[in-house]
């Protein structure tokens, strides 16, 4: 097999398995697989960035895929989540409404400034889905919402904002920016390069 296929392949896991864990809480209940898949999409997740950088395959494409295949995996959750746990959703509505309202704003706001959405793998973004897997194994696992769920929420929403304001500073579509600070220094890079080629 070719090694640089490895990302890819785990990119595409995570589109693979995330109908089966939707399948599997259809009947309003989940089993232990459940657990154990969304462990596994998880865990592809943190490798298929590390790999790809080993391997120098970390392109634009692959990290737009890597994004979209998370919007697919979570989509699948919440909607699970609503089938085994709605009276959970219904209490934290606010919360979670907020975070959605974050998160709708953000897609506007890549659309329309770059007609597609970002894929800035930041570092609020990474902790988000720390406790998005702390949440979602809380809650599937062992039927807890309390903390772990206030926690996602916040950070969900610290991502959504820190995001958007990236979005607003740099002047063009760009993959991999890891935090609002490394923005900043990019589009000061992007502007100097601009004037040069206007000059």
């Amino acid at each position: 097999m070719n090694l640089k296929l490895i990302p890819s392949a785990l990119v595409g896991f995570r589109f693979l398995i995330s109908p089966f864990l939707l399948w599997d809480a259809i009947d309003g209940k989940t089993t232990i697989w459940f657990l154990v898949g969304f462990i596994a999409a998880f865990l592809s997740d943190i490798f298929d960035g590390i790999i790809a950088r080993r391997l120098t395959v970390s392109t634009a494409e692959l990290r737009q895929a890597d994004s979209w295949a998370d919007v697919c995996l979570f989509s699948c959750i919440f909607v699970s989540a609503w089938l085994v746990h709605k009276e959970v959703l219904i209490a934290y509505r606010i919360p979670l409404l907020t975070v959605v309202f974050a998160q709708l704003v953000w897609w506007i706001v890549n659309l329309v400034k770059y007609g597609k959405p970002a894929s800035y793998h930041t570092y609020s973004a990474k902790f988000w889905g720390i406790t998005l897997a702390i949440a979602i194994i809380s809650l599937f696992g062992f039927n807890y919402a309390g903390i772990s769920l206030w926690l996602t929420c916040i950070a969900g929403l610290v991502y959504s904002i820190e995001e958007i304001a990236m979005t607003m500073i740099l002047p063009v579509w760009t993959h991999d920016v890891l935090s609002i600070f490394h923005a900043l220094k990019l589009r000061e890079q992007l502007l100097i390069q601009q004037d040069e080629i206007a000059s």
